[in-house]
């Protein structure tokens, strides 16, 4: 039952108790226990809301960032990764495989307020030996969810 809970509140973290028991065949508070219980282990570690900033009048500039770092003797990555997600600018931190270590996700209100992250704050950590940043242009889709919607003309079309 876990394992189903899971997949559907991931795509729909809103839905009725009692349709989702519906759903599972499930009691209703036997769903409610199981999600409890996911929630005081730690498997279930929060709710957000997927939001399209670009149609609010909220001005957001959203940032990915490789960052290659030394890893740290009998700590590796750990540590310095905590660091890094402690500051209130970053969404989230990754640790990658590949070209850099570690991606930072974070939001700023504009694209200097970023850049004075990355250099007055990111690059002046001791263990931080190179950063890339790229700032998202345009969101296509996100978490699953298809942000832009695709063009459709309404024109009506003349037959000669």
């Amino acid at each position: 039952m876990r394992e189903k809970i899971l997949t559907i509140i991931e795509k729909n973290s809103k839905i009725d108790l009692k349709e989702l028991a519906i759903i599972l065949g499930e009691e209703e508070i036997d769903v409610a226990n199981e999600i409890a219980a996911m929630e005081a282990d730690g498997v279930i570690c929060g709710y957000h809301t997927l939001i399209d900033w670009d149609k609010t009048s909220i001005e957001k500039v959203s940032a990915l960032i490789e960052v290659r770092v030394t890893p740290q003797r009998g700590q590796g990555f750990d540590s310095i990764a905590e660091r890094i997600y402690k500051y209130p600018e970053v969404n989230s931190v990754y640790l990658m495989s590949g070209g850099y270590d570690l991606l930072v996700t974070l939001e700023g209100k504009s694209l200097k307020e970023v850049s004075s992250f990355v250099s007055d704050k990111l690059s002046t950590l001791e263990t931080v030996l190179s950063t890339t940043t790229h700032f998202i242009l345009k969101k296509y889709k996100d978490h699953g969810t298809i942000m832009a919607k695709k063009y459709e003309d309404t024109r009506l079309k003349l037959t000669p």
